[in-house]
């Protein structure tokens, strides 16, 4: 027990510092930048945009603070302004598509995924689903009754105050990356060594394949479920060194995880607003669910075709 231990540890002293510097430099500018005249700028070139989604011109400022920094912060912008409730649910169910984007897609290419690719994904996702739930949904015209919400704190005054909170953030960011990753490693070694990681992957095997996945992918998939696109990053990386996960399924993976990631905790977070979250959870759930089986299914037959094609060459030269 003591080597599993240990090497656990190791592994996720390691990953805690291959995504540390990535997420630390993107943290500290991206906290800097909120108290520049930078994000005001980008929020008002967004505005016009915002009538064709079904929101108000004020609906730009959670978008691109949820974007840039977390959930978190696109919240306490919520509770900033008088919303209906369908947009305070337009807007939950597009923070929840495209939220973090700038560390979550850079994280992502860690495992070998185009950051492009990550990031047009869930803007895609999200932008599209505004448009569907603008035109199809016709209530919810009445004023958001928000409950708790996250406790909003003062502004800092003067650069020096500004750069030393966006290092403190940058550093409890990373804090509680290595909180959870090196725990999580330790647990992932336990299993490994332990056999459960076959038991488990047999389990969800038949989920995988629905998905165009091989068996192997099955842990990267559940860590981003449970845990985050961001954190879960560290079990991908882990899995395409040690589990020979290939670059077709991890780019499944991720087509699924940009969907659907941290599934419980972003949707909990929610309920504070005052919209209804198990609409806000299917949605995310069939989206991922029927994005990548369908990506999968047509890259499977692709592959199948090009094999097939080159057996058929094969054959007639001999």
């Amino acid at each position: 027990m003591k080597g599993i231990l240990q090497r656990g540890s190791k592994k996720g002293l390691e990953l805690t510092w291959t995504l540390g510097k990535v997420i630390f430099p993107v943290t500290l500018i991206v906290t800097i930048l909120q108290f520049t005249p930078i994000l005001p700028w980008v929020m008002g070139k967004l505005e016009p945009l915002m009538g064709w989604l079904g929101l108000s011109g004020e609906a730009a400022v959670p978008l691109v603070l949820g974007n840039f920094l977390n959930l978190y912060a696109g919240i306490a912008a919520i509770i900033s302004f008088e919303f209906t409730v369908k947009e305070v649910f337009i807007l939950a169910v597009m923070m929840s598509f495209s939220h973090n984007l700038l560390i979550e897609s850079t994280v992502a290419k860690r495992v070998g995924v185009s950051w492009w690719f990550v990031a047009g994904v869930r803007l895609s996702l999200a932008f599209l689903s505004a448009v569907l739930i603008n035109v199809f949904w016709k209530g919810g015209g009445e004023v958001a009754q928000y409950g708790l919400a996250p406790e909003k704190t003062a502004d800092p005054e003067g650069w020096t105050e500004i750069i030393l909170q966006g290092l403190q953030t940058a550093f409890m960011g990373i804090v509680q990356l290595a909180l959870i990753v090196i725990p999580l490693m330790i647990f992932m070694q336990y299993l490994r060594e332990k056999g459960w990681l076959d038991r488990f992957s047999s389990w969800v095997a038949p989920a995988t394949k629905f998905l165009g996945m091989e068996r192997n992918t099955s842990m990267t998939l559940v860590a981003g479920l449970t845990i985050g696109l961001a954190y879960g990053a560290g079990l991908m990386i882990q899995a395409v060194e040690e589990d020979g996960v290939s670059k077709k399924d991890m780019y499944l993976a991720i087509i699924f995880l940009v969907s659907c990631h941290a599934v419980v905790e972003d949707t909990l977070i929610f309920i504070p607003l005052g919209i209804p979250v198990w609409p806000l959870l299917l949605i995310r759930l069939l989206t991922a669910i029927a994005l990548t089986a369908a990506v999968g299914f047509i890259w499977n037959r692709l592959q199948q075709n090009r094999k097939d094609s080159s057996n058929e060459h094969t054959y007639h030269s001999i």
